[in-house]
């Protein structure tokens, strides 16, 4: 497992808030003050991400990519060369699927929606996204093999060697603007839509944002979203993460 996923595990919510109550319980006999602040903050900041209502204030924030219209969506071919579906990671071994690899959630929704794109609009269809820790098959084919299967529909172009959104990029650009596509119909979740589109825009893309799974959206809850959920929290270390990229990529990439 390379280390590069330890140290994020580590160092992103909720295990960074684990290891300052760790830390805290440590500390309580020669420095009462400093554990009660350390147990304090890893403790708040964990009740804060499983806040429904805080998670959706925060999506909303990340959330601003206009919506694609379903009254545009037979008009894409005119605007755009192909349909570019996102890599979200993969289910591995699952015994209900014969203990192969499977798409994960978050890639299955971006092929639904990719799904009906095309059919509306005839563009041709991309996938990028790589290896599992080097494990093949890659997400790229992963999403091929299920769109084909689950709903009739081709992806032309795999590109299988990127890790980050970034590379998904850049090596979707290496791919495909050779073969003549500039103009892209960009498929991920709302939130991931800001860094996503800017990272095509770098590689020289002209992107047709194409967002959905809004976290902002979110349902009706009991008191108004702000009694805890478990699932919350890894929604919003979700949006902790994209925060973190937006902030970080222009830095580490720099304006091409």
């Amino acid at each position: 497992m390379p280390i590069r996923y330890i140290l994020k595990q580590l160092l992103m919510p909720p295990g960074v808030l684990l290891l300052l109550m760790l830390l805290g319980w440590w500390l309580r006999r020669r420095f009462p003050r400093v554990a009660m602040a350390c147990f304090a903050t890893g403790f708040g900041g964990l009740w804060l991400m499983s806040l429904p209502a805080a998670m959706q204030w925060a999506a909303g924030l990340l959330e601003r990519e206009p919506v694609l219209e379903q009254a545009q969506w037979a008009t894409l071919a005119q605007r755009a060369d192909a349909i570019v579906i996102l890599g979200a990671g993969r289910e591995q071994n699952d015994p209900g699927w014969g203990r192969t690899d499977q798409p994960g959630l978050m890639a299955l929704e971006r092929l639904r929606y990719a799904a009906r794109l095309a059919r509306a609009s005839a563009l041709p269809l991309a996938a990028t996204g790589g290896l599992h820790y080097g494990q093949p098959p890659s997400e790229a084919a992963l999403m091929a093999d299920a769109m084909r299967r689950d709903y009739g529909l081709e992806i032309r172009w795999l590109e299988e060697e990127s890790r980050t959104t970034w590379e998904n990029a850049v090596l979707s650009a290496e791919l495909l603007q050779p073969q003549g596509v500039r103009r892209v119909v960009l498929v991920t979740q709302a939130w991931h839509m800001p860094r996503a589109r800017w990272c095509f825009e770098q590689a020289g893309f002209e992107v047709i944002t194409a967002p959905m799974g809004y976290l902002s959206a979110g349902y009706e809850r009991p008191l108004g979203g702000w009694l805890p959920e478990s699932r919350v929290i890894w929604q919003s270390s979700q949006l902790l993460n994209e925060v973190i990229g937006l902030l970080a990529y222009p830095i580490v990439h720099g304006k091409q």
